[in-house]
């Protein structure tokens, strides 16, 4: 099993843009995808589904049919870096070599008042992200 790098999220974008050739990957459900938003260029590919939150059972064969090579720099994201790392540990166990966790996520922790984005995480660093 390959081990499995955590960056913070601009340091996460800073190895992307100097990994051309990587895939990265939200792992979040397809609704907080669209809906909260995502990262310019990430692929989304849910690692659990709603409402019950099953691990998706295509979840490293969808990431597969990309044509990725298992050494392919991938990165993955989530709401807060949890989910992230469960999908990343599937993909290693499944021979992918090169494997980068954005920690804190794409809306961080919570802070006092139980609200996200406002403490860590993808938006909170102020990097590039959209709605659908």
């Amino acid at each position: 099993m390959s081990d499995i790098k955590e960056l913070a999220p601009q340091e996460a974008w800073n190895a992307m843009q100097a990994a051309p050739r990587h895939l990265f990957i939200d792992v979040r459900d397809r609704i907080e995808y669209a809906m909260v938003g995502h990262p310019p260029g990430a692929i989304n590919i849910p690692w659990k589904i709603a409402p019950d939150w099953t691990p998706n059972p295509d979840f490293v064969r969808e990431i597969k049919s990309r044509g990725v090579s298992p050494n392919t720099p991938v990165f993955l994201l989530c709401r807060s870096g949890q989910r992230s790392l469960e999908a990343a540990k599937a993909l290693a166990a499944d021979g992918f070599q090169d494997l980068t966790n954005v920690g804190e996520g794409f809306e961080g922790g919570m802070d006092a008042q139980k609200h996200r984005s406002t403490v860590s995480g993808w938006r909170f660093h102020g990097l590039p992200w959209e709605q659908s």
